[in-house]
């Protein structure tokens, strides 16, 4: 069927364009009112993080192909100051769902504390590399970081770093001198030649003007000339020896008519070998450096294990406050839900005159207190959610994150049964496996490295030395003076005489630059030798000092080490105590929420049939809320004890399945699986106190005044 309103053209393409028209904008009609299905945020593919690359700059810039590569900077980036995506997956609805497992990952990829920590092996390498030059070394901070308020760190006792990188503990402690910290003997020893061949040019040129002085000069103004170039080698050797060789070069001219030769060429060449015998003889005392820097390369190693540790054990005890005062807001809103309602019925009462007006004031009053008690625990739930986002985070500039509560997702879980370690296979852990035993260790054996040295201090200092070289000359004659004649003395004719001439001139009135250097090497004027120098300190007290104090350090840090093995065996004990105490103290906790729970329902029976009253079914509602409240609370301080435990054994990290590689990388590939440890959903919900409704009779009594 034909339409006669559309055979032009015009019309037909007017009518397509109202026709598509109206078909887009029912589509758009239809996207904004059934709008696409987004993937929740959690489920949003993140962006693989950039991993922290730890760099070996114990190796230097190699020379070749590129010659001027050891003098060029290098460049370490720029670190990241923004959160890695995982975060950033635990967004959902302005809420960020944190699980324990997820805390600890996220920890290990942003926790400021631990990306400090991580610098410090880097630094460690740059001394390895300056001691095998023959440098000292520049020392490393074995201090843990702990810059990250909130939650607290297990240990009788612990040395805590506050400054960039942490801070150092000397031998005994740190000590305050009169110009600051005192200094240790550490490395200190006889001196060290560089290792690193040094290659010295001096090149000079000289235009000398000299007025004349004496009667006997033959010329008024005399200007000389001079170029010299002047090179040197040196190099050390690590059993006691050093090589040098000087390599000398002098070209003079002269307008002075008395000089013999103009220009003049004159070239000197000596090699130098040393080895010293008594003070600084052997690998032990030349090597010190180069294995007190290797051994403190381990020990940042063993600390970053000491922070991954502390930080893990910072942020459980930390996610157990969080669920603690999250538990405990739950409790006080079910309190101040029940006090509220008990208002609500006793107010209808009064009303209805079951009920003396004083009974109103009793609700009001707790429902104050309970409001109080419920703010108290927000504020408190709010800082611990504060708290655990910036130990998570980096940075908190994204609002997004800035302004999410944290919600935990998992919550305590009690083993049936206790499980029962020896004591002493807890000790035997410990003692094997804690970094702070490890590195005590270490620092004993970086200070018997240094003794060696020391003691070789003592002696005297000798030294034989041998040494060959030679020497050359060259030029041209004077063109002033003429070639002496048969029978003329050369002296008081002012002639030149190739007999009594140098051997180079006894056959030419020129030598080159090549035969001046021939010169050096066919012993036309050898220079060799051989000889010792001894200097001996009289009475040596400076030398005696460094060594006994080496000695009592030494010893200090012996008993240091003891020390440290006797507190890592009380620590175990310690935690095991508080294990059992904890784990008595829920049981406790758990009667008690049984027992108010069981008070409460039989005074709201008793309410019910009108036996009772409002105030005594509050007052054992506020028992059972504190019944509730320490029930939170001793839960979290078990599972504190247990962090504890596995902290003081040095097993924390293997018993949440934590990847010491990750936590360098800082990008987590193994997440972590904590023991003991139940998603919400799973866990038993806790039974909220119901007021009871009470019969009110038909004609209530009038309450008497």
């Amino acid at each position: 069927m034909s339409l006669p309103c559309l055979k032009s053209p015009e019309r037909v393409l007017a009518a397509l364009t109202i026709a598509v028209t109206l078909v887009s904008g029912a589509w758009a009609q239809d996207s904004q009112s059934n709008p696409m299905p987004q993937a929740p945020s959690a489920t949003r593919p993140a962006a693989a993080p950039k991993p922290f690359k730890v760099e070996d700059y114990a190796k230097p810039h190699s020379p070749f192909p590129n010659l001027i590569a050891p003098y060029t900077s290098r460049q370490v980036p720029a670190p990241s100051l923004s959160n890695t995506p995982r975060i950033e997956s635990m967004l959902q609805d302005g809420k960020l769902m944190l699980s324990m497992d997820d805390a600890i990952a996220i920890a290990l990829e942003n926790n400021m504390d631990i990306a400090i920590q991580r610098y410090n092996m880097s630094i460690a390498d740059t001394d390895i590399l300056r001691t095998k030059a023959g440098a000292t070394f520049l020392g490393t901070n074995f201090g843990v970081v702990q810059n990250t308020p909130g939650g607290t760190t297990g240990g009788l006792g612990t040395t805590v770093g506050t400054g960039p990188g942490g801070t150092s503990a000397g031998a005994a402690g740190a000590g305050a001198g009169l110009g600051g910290i005192v200094s240790s003997t550490l490395g200190l020893g006889p001196a060290v030649t560089s290792f690193d061949p040094i290659l010295s040019a001096n090149l000079q040129i000289d235009r000398n003007y000299t007025q004349s002085s004496s009667i006997f000069s033959p010329i008024p103004i005399g200007n000389t000339n001079t170029g010299s170039a002047n090179f040197s080698y040196l190099q050390g050797f690590q059993w006691g020896s050093n090589i040098s060789l000087g390599f000398n070069n002098t070209h003079v001219t002269s307008n002075n008519p008395t000089n013999t030769y103009t220009p003049f060429l004159a070239s000197t060449l000596q090699f130098r070998l040393t080895q010293h015998l008594l003070q600084g003889f052997g690998f032990a005392p030349n090597r010190r450096f180069i294995q007190i820097a290797k051994t403190n390369r381990e020990i940042s190693d063993v600390v970053f294990r000491l922070q991954v540790t502390t930080t893990v054990d910072q942020i459980q005890n930390m996610y157990w406050d969080l669920v603690n005062a999250y538990e405990n807001v739950k409790v006080q809103q079910d309190a101040l839900a029940l006090a509220n309602r008990t208002l609500s019925d006793n107010k209808k009462q009064v009303e209805i005159g079951t009920l003396a007006p004083i009974e109103v004031v009793r609700a009001e009053s707790t429902v104050a207190t309970d409001q109080q008690q419920l703010t108290v625990a927000q504020t408190n739930l709010e800082l611990q959610q504060l708290l655990m986002k910036n130990a998570l985070s980096r940075t908190l500039v994204d609002p997004a994150l800035a302004d999410a509560d944290v919600i935990p997702t998992d919550t305590m879980l009690l083993p049936e049964v206790e499980p029962v370690v020896p004591t002493q296979d807890l000790v035997d852990s410990a003692l094997s496996r804690r970094p702070e035993l490890a590195e005590a260790r270490m620092n004993l054996h970086n200070t018997a490295i240094s003794n060696k040295a020391i003691r070789n201090n003592l002696l005297p200092s000798l030294d034989l030395f041998a040494y060959y070289g030679g020497s050359g000359i060259g030029g041209d004659v004077n063109p002033i003076l003429q070639t002496c004649q048969p029978g003329q003395n050369p002296i008081s004719n002012f002639c030149f005489d190739p007999n009594r001439a140098a051997p180079p001139f006894r056959t030419a009135h020129s030598v080159g630059y090549s035969n001046t250097l021939s010169q050096l090497v066919n012993s036309s004027a050898p220079d060799k030798g051989v000889g010792v120098t001894l200097s001996i300190p009289i009475r040596n007290r400076v030398a005696q000092a460094l060594q006994i104090r080496s000695e009592l350090e030494y010893r200090q840090e012996q008993m240091r080490l003891q020390q440290i093995e006797n507190q890592i065996r009380i620590e175990v004990r310690n935690a095991q105590f508080a294990v059992q105490q904890n784990r008595a103290g829920v049981a406790a906790a758990q009667a008690a929420v049984d027992l108010a729970q069981q008070s409460l329902e039989a005074e709201q029976k008793k309410y019910a049939l009108g036996a009772s009253t409002s105030t005594l079914v509050l007052q054992q509602s506020s028992a059972l809320t504190q019944s509730r409240s320490n029930l939170v609370g001793a839960r979290a301080s078990y599972e504190k004890a247990r962090v504890e435990l596995d902290r003081a054994t040095g097993q924390l990290l293997e018993h949440n399945g934590i990847d010491l590689s990750d936590a360098e990388s800082g990008v987590v590939h193994k997440v972590p699986n904590v023991p003991y440890v139940q998603p919400r959903s799973q866990a038993k919900p806790d039974v909220v106190p119901q007021l009871p409704t009470q019969t009110v009779p038909e004609n209530p009594p009038q309450p008497q005044n």
